[in-house]
């Protein structure tokens, strides 16, 4: 089997992708990576090489349809192959309920199955869909892979992924799932490889980023994360609230009289960082400000990193390692530093000069807990299971009846 893989990880307003070579006993051998930004404005694609330079830039005009924006990055891929061919497309679909434990080759009855987890998922699911049926459109004959951010966290006992509600709806799927799974994966192995007596203890890692959550791992298996039934619960994020008393939302229906695309707009893209602070949901732009309602979104943020670390220290009945990963986990040295000082009491001692300098290793000698900064990248998980799907003489789906 001699080609290239295409991992795409679409959003709502932009879709990376990553270029693979790949052979029949070789791991992914990353060509080039990119990202069509824009979607919904002014498109504009920019791509860089396996060492980082940049390869292309192209725009295309505003408003042009995803269909004709997918096919043209498919044009732009068998362009850059040269006399290889492209054997297969992998995705990250944000949910795969209950019955998508592992990732899988995807026809017509996994498709439908996965459109009906839209409800769990609802501002998610449709872009993570959406180039799979461009690319059967555009590819008919090109195999494609499902690789679901729910499915790391299947190894969570009961306890962890049940809410205190009547069984009916538990067996109607209302649970926990979490997400960000394939980061965690990645992370998982790198640390198998880079400090494998950590990776078989008790670790916080903290992908955070626009989206932002925290993954118990007790030896390299998640046993408890802080978002639940939908993307929406734990850390504060950019524009999500994170946590809240399910009583706000009560108050929101019946005194403010919101309703429910109303109180949808509110939670998922008026809140977190851009509602506390009134001016971005940027991280970045927060630091930069000296404006006190941006530096309360800064200190909440922060507070509630640590709070939520604390919980899943209770979880893993310990904590050796705490990992910092996602945008903000591998830029923002200032809200590293705040984490390591909140959790100062668990035994963190930072080494701030190793901070500042974005080395990979963060804590002084003397801390009874391993700090760690691991980049993390999801499109080289993609791959490697749609790879070992191609591979694999298993079959091409499995998924419980109920897929919910």
């Amino acid at each position: 089997m001699e080609g290239a893989v295409l991992a795409l990880n679409a959003g709502s307003s932009s879709v990376k992708f990553a270029l693979y070579g790949a052979t029949d006993n070789g791991a992914p051998s990353l060509v080039a990576r990119g990202v069509v930004e824009g979607l919904e404005t002014s498109p504009r694609l920019s791509a860089k090489d396996a060492k980082g330079a940049a390869v292309d830039e192209r725009r295309w005009p505003e408003k042009t349809a995803y269909h004709t924006l997918l096919s043209d990055l498919l044009e732009w891929v068998d362009a850059h192959l040269n006399e290889v061919s492209l054997i297969a497309v992998g995705h990250r679909v944000v949910h795969g309920g209950r019955g998508f434990t592992a990732p899988v080759r995807i026809d017509e009855a996994v498709m439908k199955a996965l459109e009906a987890l839209t409800p769990l998922a609802p501002l998610h699911q449709p872009h993570s869909l959406a180039p799979v049926r461009i690319v059967t459109d555009v590819r008919p004959g090109l195999p494609q892979v499902a690789c679901f951010d729910t499915a790391f966290h299947h190894t969570m006992p009961p306890v962890a992924a049940r809410y205190a509600l009547p069984r009916a709806l538990e067996d109607d799927g209302v649970r926990r799932y979490g997400f960000h799974g394939l980061s965690y994966e990645f992370i998982a192995g790198r640390l198998r490889e880079a400090a494998p007596e950590l990776a078989v203890g008790k670790v916080v890692v903290a992908h955070l980023g626009n989206g932002a959550s925290l993954c118990a791992l007790s030896n390299g298996r998640s046993i408890d994360t802080t978002m639940g039934f939908t993307a929406l619960d734990g850390l504060i994020m950019g524009t999500r609230c994170g946590a809240i008393d399910p009583g706000v939302l009560l108050y929101l229906l019946q005194e403010k009289k919101l309703d429910p695309g109303a109180l949808e707009t509110l939670l998922y893209r008026d809140s977190g960082l851009l509602g506390v602070s009134g001016l971005s949901s940027d991280m970045r732009v927060l630091l930069d400000s000296a404006d006190d309602h941006a530096r309360d979104a800064v200190e909440l943020f922060v507070y509630r990193v640590a709070r939520e670390t604390a919980a899943l220290a209770g979880s893993l009945e310990g904590l050796d390692g705490f990992v910092f990963t996602g945008g903000i986990g591998e830029h923002a040295a200032e809200i590293r530093s705040a984490v390591c000082e909140r959790l100062a009491w668990f035994g963190v001692v930072p080494d701030h000069e190793a901070n500042a300098a974005q080395a990979g290793r963060i804590s002084a000698a003397g801390s009874r807990v391993d700090v760690r900064v691991i980049p993390t990248d999801e499109e080289i998980t993609i791959a490697r299971h749609t790879l070992e799907i191609l591979r694999a003489v298993t079959p091409s789906h499995s998924y419980a009846r109920h897929p919910l």
